[in-house]
């Protein structure tokens, strides 16, 4: 018997799966996807939040700071990728002052000690490219942006490494009540007998607490759009740039990333469905939009374009609670800042455990330090990358990905961490293969090469994009798309 089975490997359910690895227990950790964090987790701003933007009277408005301020100590142990870079919401006009002093005042609410609104001049001495136009902004020192993927790969593999049982493409199918707690049953029929479940179920928790009776929420998803440009074009920017939220979201942003590319977007759109695929229209007016912020976008170095969907439930607050139905706890609603916010809601699911009855006892033997696979680099020159292209399959000094520069040494590490990889995405997450200029045109098949041999059967290089089902608008697409319809009213 388990006690503890958590349904769903994203950010949330990989940050309690790793907070319970602290403790003497027996836990599995349950996604139906062939890997982690391939919902929401891998499609979103990546933004470590001030904590200023939520409500001080709603959860996640509560907890967003008590998260933020655990990255760094996080990031020392698990290597995936923190910058606390800054953030500004930035103000055009006078009128719009007003909004950036209730920012303040509700961020100091929620115990933000690194906010202050600057003037012009203090603006373009920290950010000289932003458009000379803004006349308020709101500073906070502390926000950051981090690698939301490498995170919870992160967070995963140090969970199983300190005994966490991980279960992928193990989709659950039913929820029994026994008289000593669950029957889960998930896979091929697998029956996970446990004492206690955690939702983390992101998109699908509503579906998830209705297997138990539960129909106090659903979760109505909100698409958003984003233009990703080529590595080193972040450079332009040196803070997370805000225009003034809205009410259905804290407006296009304009961001550096952690690995230095920078990106654009969301817009927010209410879904009927779960929808990924992107439009030229709505990336368009995401990109007219993010002008105003600065003029120092190039549609010509885009590289990619996505839809992350965000898991908003129809009560507009996070929702971690024990539910009606004993030992059964819901953790959903999780959308922005759901990435902040998650060391803090892995504590506090902690807590609502041992308040419902589960023994926490320290496992002596926990180990909180996890090596990266990849560290934030300067790319070499081509000229010193070529030679090693031309290495035979099986030499780890052989260059697999010339845009990011990823060895076959890299691609087998990232094999071998306690969690199967068996997907060119998988290792484009962990490694960055493919997430250069070309998209992976060069090394997707020299990725497939090296997997194939490690793994003992053929991978096909085209597999996870002809299986995705989703419709992205190409990079000639899209650029010729906007530069022709740029300047349409």
């Amino acid at each position: 018997m388990y006690d503890v089975v958590i349904i769903g490997a994203g950010i949330i359910g990989t940050s309690i799966a790793r907070e319970l690895s602290r403790y003497d227990l027996k836990i599995a950790l349950l996604e139906k996807e062939n890997d982690v964090s391939m919902g929401s987790t891998k499609a979103n701003s990546a933004i470590v939040h001030g904590g200023y933007a939520e409500a001080h009277a709603k959860l996640k408005g509560r907890v967003c700071y008590q998260g933020r301020r655990q990255f760094e100590k996080l990031n020392e142990e698990l290597n995936f990728g923190f910058a606390p870079i800054g953030s500004l919401v930035l103000a055009f006009e006078e009128e719009q002052k007003k909004g950036l002093e209730d920012l303040l005042e509700n961020g100091r609410l929620n115990g933000l000690p690194d906010l202050e609104i600057l003037d012009h001049d203090a603006i373009m001495e920290i950010e000289p490219n932003v458009n000379p136009e803004v006349k308020y902004a709101l500073y906070c020192k502390g926000a950051g942006v981090c690698s939301p993927y490498e995170m919870a790969i992160a967070l995963a593999e140090n969970a199983v490494a300190n005994g966490v049982e991980l279960y992928l493409e193990t989709p659950v199918k039913a929820i029994e009540q026994t008289k000593t707690g669950f029957d889960v049953i998930a896979g091929d029929d697998q029956v996970f007998n446990t004492r206690y479940v955690v939702n983390a179920a992101g998109l699908y928790s509503d579906k998830i607490a209705a297997m138990v009776g539960l129909n106090d929420f659903q979760i109505l998803p909100r698409s958003g759009e984003y233009l990703l440009m080529v590595r080193g074009s972040g450079s332009a920017i040196n803070q997370v740039l805000f225009q003034m939220p809205t009410k259905m979201g804290k407006g296009i942003l304009v961001t550096p990333t952690y690995h230095g590319n920078l990106l654009i977007g969301p817009d927010a759109v209410n879904e009927e469905s779960v929808d990924r695929d992107t439009h030229a229209e709505r990336l368009l007016k995401i990109f007219k939009e993010a002008t105003l912020t600065t003029d120092k976008l190039n549609i010509k170095q885009f590289i990619r374009s996505f839809t992350g969907v965000r898991a908003v439930s129809t009560t507009d607050d996070f929702i971690i609670e024990e539910s009606r139905v004993p030992h059964f706890i819901n953790v959903a609603g999780i959308q922005s800042p759901g990435i902040t916010s998650s060391p803090a809601i892995a504590q506090m699911v902690a807590g609502i455990l041992k308040d419902a009855g589960l023994a926490l006892k320290e496992d002596p033997s926990f180990n909180p330090h996890r090596d990266p696979i990849i560290t934030k680099k300067e790319l070499a020159p081509m000229k010193e990358i070529l030679p090693l292209l031309d290495l035979p399959l099986g030499d780890p000094e052989r260059m697999v990905c010339r845009c990011e520069q990823v060895t076959e040494a890299t691609i087998l590490d990232a094999m071998h961490r306690g969690i199967p990889v068996t997907t060119i995405d998988g290792i484009k997450r962990r490694t960055r293969a493919g997430m250069g200029w070309c998209q992976g045109t060069f090394c997707r098949p020299r990725v497939a090469e090296v997997m194939s041999k490690e793994l003992g059967y053929e991978i096909d290089p085209g597999f996870d994009i002809e299986h995705s089902g989703v419709n992205r608008i190409g990079k000639n697409e899209i650029v010729a798309y906007i530069e022709a319809h740029m300047n349409d009213e």
